[in-house]
């Protein structure tokens, strides 16, 4: 997932930032309500950890302001109050879920991928195209009817070109979406993480499901080119 992480305190903004790196997420960092918004403006995130006791507008207001943009990503909550009126009014503001500080890293993951697997408004459907079927909730692939192993990169740039069939998706597109936007020097990594799902997918040039679109990026094909 690419999730914003809205909080304040530097040490555990970066200790929660390394967690999810870890477990394959991508991260961004907001540091105030202002700057949250601003991010939602202009990016699209799968999930949002945002914490209450901000400089400025607190998690509360800018939980309000997202749901009232018509914004459905999931939001957690982080909070150090733990009073019942406290977990009422986040939750009334439009949040999905609730954590308390101090909280185990191991409790904010599993919380995230149970909110990954709730289900959206319209429901989450398998994506395919020729060959190839996705499902995101369960992360499962598969080329010609046979299950495929990927890693957690190789999945989210594989769902991503899915996610938009026939649309051709440029490096600095799969790099926004998949890696956090201070990624440096995308194209040659983006570029072997293809090469490799080429590879497991059993899906060689030329006759490729995921095309090569030159001197722009890549597409996948829901039929013959």
């Amino acid at each position: 997932m690419h999730i914003l992480l809205v909080e304040d305190e530097p040490r555990l903004a970066a200790l929660i930032q390394q967690g999810l790196v870890e477990e394959g997420h991508a991260v961004d960092i907001a540091t105030s309500g202002e700057n949250a918004l601003d991010w939602m403006r202009l990016h699209a995130f799968d999930a949002v950890i945002l914490d209450v006791m901000l400089p400025g507008m607190d998690g509360f207001a800018v939980c309000r302001q997202l749901r009232t943009r018509g914004l459905r990503t999931p939001i957690l909550m982080l909070t150090a109050r733990d009073a019942i009126d406290d977990r009422v009014t986040g939750l009334d503001a439009g949040a999905d879920d609730y954590l308390v500080k101090p909280f185990a890293l191991a409790e904010l993951m599993a919380r995230l991928r149970a909110l990954s697997r709730r289900p959206p408004e319209v429901a989450e459907v398998v994506l395919t195209c020729g060959r190839l079927r996705l499902d995101p909730a369960r992360r499962q692939v598969w080329s010609d009817g046979q299950p495929v192993d990927l890693g957690a990169r190789e999945f989210r740039i594989l769902e991503y070109l899915m996610q938009n069939p026939n649309r051709v998706m440029t490096r600095d597109m799969i790099a926004n979406h998949v890696w956090d936007y201070d990624f440096p020097n995308v194209t040659n990594v983006i570029d072997v993480h293809i090469r490799s799902l080429r590879r497991k997918l059993g899906d060689p040039l030329p006759d490729s499901t995921i095309e090569t679109v030159r001197g722009a990026g890549y597409r996948v094909r829901t039929g013959p080119s």
